[in-house]
């Protein structure tokens, strides 16, 4: 044997070194002829390798390939004769480095198979090529899973001390982190409303005693925020001053944003008791007579929250003593009454007033009153309808159908006494 022959290193195409003729069809369905050496094949494919092995393979080995895959077979055998220190700079994209996996497992190149799941594993994807990555490596095998590990589940302990991240940061538990304080806290709140989307550990996650801790904890954290703007918002000279109105408006933001997720974790009866305990000192603020031509959309945004709140008790999501769900239909009902013609008329004025309560906020919110009106003793629900019939603004909320039912409720409840008396009097006379 020519020992320096064997020293000379070869190079893929080289006619004049080549042992091994590999016969490949081109795009064009022309068989196209590829000058190798066994040398390589060999020590870099397993399938080469037990083709040369056989006696009867002679020097020309057949590869089937499609149009679309051609290119890419002509690529895996560059590579072949590439270093395997060199081979990761090779790779130019997600694309390439993915069909040249298909076809480096097909053939059995390991140090070829393992630089396209080492680039592969490392690079970013756009979203398009997740898809693909995902669906390939499924059809790969165990081989190429290591590709997915950014997309692999974590463990569920993993996962809560996320979560509870996520909700200090979303409810600046610990303070805010300027600069970019607000907008990350923004992108918190969203990720945690994206976590606590369906998903079978959801609800392992939010049923932890400390995750409830923390979310308790941040609706505290957001709802003194709310009120301690609030209570300030008075004392700055200028109360259309855009700074603090836009302070009090994100500061009530985040507090709709837990209004949102607390259901989600069945807290919700936690932010209708904070709401509640805190209703009477927003209302003395709002209805401070500085702020009567002024803050229009804080005051359409109460009326949100407030509907929400109402909806959860008035439908039975949240259970209440009889004496809190008449504290917070007391407290609410007068200003609701009070607020809506005065947006009316704004917006009669001014058709480019934005600020109103739409059709949609207005039947939810007199939907949730009639049912928590029908659901209180009869005792409060006669003051109630009486309160509703003395004043002038009878329209909204339309409390007619309560007071009908009341009224049939009454009748019978009358009935059903005089029926009662009668049997114990005719029990007593057969004594």
């Amino acid at each position: 044997m020519d020992l320096t022959a064997v020293a000379k290193p070869c190079s893929f195409g080289d006619k004049g070194t080549s042992d091994v003729v590999l016969r490949l069809r081109n795009s064009e369905g022309r068989p196209e002829w590829f000058y190798s050496h066994s040398s390589v094949l060999v020590s870099k494919s397993r399938f080469f390798a037990d083709r040369l092995s056989n006696p009867g393979s002679g020097s020309c080995i057949e590869i089937h390939c499609s149009d679309s895959t051609y290119d890419h077979h002509v690529n895996l055998l560059r590579l072949l004769y590439l270093p395997t220190d060199s081979l990761l700079d090779s790779l130019d994209s997600v694309q390439s480095a993915l069909a040249v996996l298909r076809l480096a497992i097909a053939f059995r190149c390991e140090d070829v198979t393992n630089c396209c799941i080492q680039y592969l594993e490392a690079v970013p994807w756009e979203d398009k090529e997740e898809e693909q990555i995902v669906k390939e490596v499924s059809e790969l095998g165990p081989v190429a899973m290591p590709i997915l590990a950014r997309i692999q589940p974590v463990d569920l302990s993993a996962t809560k001390n996320v979560f509870i991240s996520a909700v200090r940061f979303a409810t600046s538990i610990g303070g805010s982190c300027p600069p970019f304080g607000d907008e990350l806290k923004t992108s918190a709140q969203e990720q945690v409303e994206f976590m606590l989307g369906g998903d079978e550990d959801t609800p392992l996650v939010t049923a932890d005693d400390e995750v409830k801790s923390v979310v308790k904890s941040g609706l505290s954290q957001v709802c003194s925020l709310f009120e301690n703007e609030l209570s300030s918002f008075l004392l700055v000279p200028d109360i259309t001053a855009e700074t603090a109105e836009t302070r009090i408006l994100q500061c009530l933001s985040d507090v709709e944003w837990m209004c949102n997720i607390l259901p989600k974790m069945d807290l919700m009866k936690d932010f209708v008791c904070s709401w509640g305990g805190m209703s009477r000192k927003i209302l003395e603020i709002v209805e401070d007579k500085k702020l009567d031509n002024a803050m229009w959309v804080l005051k359409v945004k109460l009326i949100e929250v407030t509907g929400k709140v109402l909806e959860a008790v008035g439908y039975g999501n949240v259970i209440l003593p009889a004496p809190c769900r008449v504290q917070l239909l007391k407290t609410w009902l007068p200003y609701i009454r009070k607020i809506k013609p005065l947006l009316d008329a704004k917006a009669d004025e001014d058709t480019d007033f934005p600020y109103k309560m739409d059709e949609d906020l207005c039947q939810s919110i007199e939907g949730a009153i009639v049912s928590l009106v029908l659901a209180l003793p009869s005792n409060d629900q006669a003051d109630i309808l009486t309160d509703w019939m003395k004043t002038e603004q009878l329209k909204y909320p339309d409390l007619s159908e309560a007071f009908e039912v009341w009224c049939y409720r009454t009748k019978s409840a009358k009935r059903r006494l005089m029926e009662g008396l009668d049997r114990v009097g005719n029990t007593t006379i057969s004594l």
